[in-house]
């Protein structure tokens, strides 16, 4: 880690909380919405996820949009709860890190996600030795209220423009390689961690 480094930009899902594609998949077979495959992707979402994730409709309109496209009458609980099965949880080693790191550096969360997944994470995930989401970071930046997709050039530069940190004094870790190369193209230093690592390894 470059000792001028004092800013981390953190990705959630891949990097914080460990995703099950196929569960998901299959949690939304079980239900009859099984156009949800094609559309589904641990990196970038398609068609209406991708609207989703965009901001660019509200979680109403996204089981609304659902109903209609697999024609049957399903609850917007089933929906939910087959899509949020797509997140597994948060080991809490991973928790304990992000509260050690808020000590030496600046930490941001920066993540492609929707409000039906970030709901339920604050609910569920974050809430760890009574904590909040937002005791874990200096400033969480996501998609859906951004109305920006990572790999864009322009959410970067919107994290940069908010927080006034200095891309070469910032450090970003995020499990996509295209993510990852966008930052290192404004000057983001970045690490691309394995499916499920234990990236803590990278500050010793």
């Amino acid at each position: 880690m470059n000792h001028h480094i004092k800013n981390l930009i953190i990705d959630f899902g891949g990097v914080l909380v460990d995703l099950d594609r196929s569960r998901c998949i299959n949690s939304f077979k079980s239900i009859g919405a099984d156009c949800i495959e094609e559309m589904l992707n641990p990196y970038y979402q398609r068609g209406l996820l991708m609207k989703l994730e965009n901001g660019d409709i509200t979680s109403d309109q996204f089981h609304k949009e659902l109903r209609m496209t697999v024609g049957k009458e399903l609850t917007d609980s089933q929906i939910d709860d087959a899509w949020n099965s797509f997140l597994v949880s948060i080991p809490s080693y991973k928790l304990e890190l992000l509260l050690e790191l808020r000590e030496r550096y600046s930490v941001y969360l920066l993540s492609n996600t929707n409000e039906i997944h970030w709901e339920m994470s604050c609910e569920r995930f974050f809430s760890y030795k009574n904590l909040r989401a937002e005791d874990f970071f200096e400033k969480i930046f996501l998609s859906y209220q951004l109305h920006q997709l990572k790999p864009s050039k322009e959410i970067f530069e919107t994290v940069l423009k908010v927080t006034g940190i200095r891309p070469e004094e910032t450090f970003f870790i995020d499990d996509s390689v295209a993510n990852c190369k966008m930052a290192e193209s404004i000057g983001i230093h970045t690490y691309t961690p394995k499916d499920q690592e234990d990236w803590g390894h990278i500050f010793k």
